[in-house]
């Protein structure tokens, strides 16, 4: 299958795309604002992430900040039926690492640096390929996410800076996050959203989330 050819308007590029893994072609959303330099791939721990409208208010945000984003389902619409396979963190991971690979090699993106978004298990995910392509990741974010799935092995061997964004009143995600904080050896924080449940619903916790991540993107990466 050809790769659909990406539509630009004014430097913008936004194209859906196909991404080869193993038997599988992963269905995502790229999108880069003109002069972008970032592209932060979200990993959620399911089929649906390119879906998920926590995600993309996320992904608004991020390119309006001038990232660029691609937001794909790391699971099959058949594997997404099967509840356990969205804490199959290996089979995440590897589809991760595949969507890392295509990206880099993508022309829109092959000179940009690559941040990863997590949410849910594709926090674990993304902290698990941060750990295997040091080289490849420049930073990470978790919006309520399990880190701690990552292993302490992975977690300790992560070297992008790593930020770790939680509900306040999630509080038994909220004790996994700081336990997974205690085992990253990089650069990192721990930023916890007063108020907020585990799916951010409550009024203005989402965005701030939104402006968390945007900064440390920017921030961490560009420092």
């Amino acid at each position: 299958m050809s790769r659909p050819r990406p539509v630009q308007s004014g430097g913008n590029i936004n194209e859906f795309v196909h991404i080869p893994c193993a038997r599988l072609r992963l269905e995502g959303m790229l999108e880069v604002p003109e002069h972008a330099t970032t592209v932060v791939l979200f990993a959620h721990g399911s089929g649906s992430g390119r879906l998920s409208p926590r995600n993309n208010f996320v992904a608004r945000a991020l390119r309006d900040a001038g990232l660029g984003t691609l937001l794909i389902g790391l699971l099959s619409r058949e594997e997404d039926e099967m509840y356990e396979n969205r804490f199959d963190i290996g089979l995440l991971a590897d589809r991760l690492a595949a969507a890392v690979g295509w990206l880099t090699g993508h022309p829109a993106a092959r000179r940009m640096q690559v941040g990863l978004f997590g949410a849910s298990t594709g926090a674990a995910a993304a902290l698990n390929v941060a750990a295997k392509l040091p080289a490849d990741i420049a930073a990470v974010v978790s919006r309520g996410g399990r880190p701690d799935l990552a292993g302490r092995q992975n977690l300790a061997k992560v070297r992008a800076p790593t930020l770790l964004i939680v509900g306040g009143a999630d509080t038994e995600v909220l004790a996994l996050n700081e336990a997974a904080y205690r085992e990253l050896r990089c650069r990192k924080d721990l930023a916890v959203v007063p108020g907020a449940t585990h799916l951010f619903e409550e009024p203005g916790t989402l965005e701030r989330v939104a402006e968390l991540a945007a900064h440390w993107f920017v921030s961490e990466i560009n420092d």
